[in-house]
């Protein structure tokens, strides 16, 4: 896993955990890897990834059973993108907008793009 300098690890890991859970990569109620399988396989700190874990235990996306390990919250993918979608709508959409106005984009235009992209195997979650 390659990692971006301008997050933190744990949020990039939940962030690689939450794609794989809305992708149904990993279904709700299966049980996740172990903290240090998970840290052995992205190359991390266990530490770093206990503290994903219970990042995304406090949001509710996983739960643990004590002693067995950790699962995929009943809900989780659509908890996921409800979140997500908040995020995206107040922290980057306006970013967005300011950029399609500065370069005259329309929503036409976009529209198309999106489109085209759409069909070249752009998928919706």
């Amino acid at each position: 896993m390659e990692f971006k300098k301008n997050q933190t690890i744990y949020l990039q890991i939940a962030d690689f955990i939450c794609e794989n859970i809305i992708t149904h990569k990993w279904p709700q109620e299966e049980k996740i890897s172990s903290v240090r399988e998970l840290a052995a396989s992205i190359e991390v700190n266990p530490n770093t990834v206990m503290r994903t874990y219970s990042h995304l235990q406090e949001m509710g996306i996983i739960y643990n059973k004590r002693g067995i390990g950790y699962f995929v919250s009943p809900g989780a993918p659509e908890s996921i993108k409800k979140m997500q979608k908040q995020e995206f709508i107040k922290n980057e959409l306006p970013e967005v907008f300011k950029k399609m106005d500065l370069l005259q984009i329309e929503f036409d235009e976009l529209e198309g793009i999106y489109k085209s992209l759409n069909s070249n195997g752009l998928s919706k979650s």
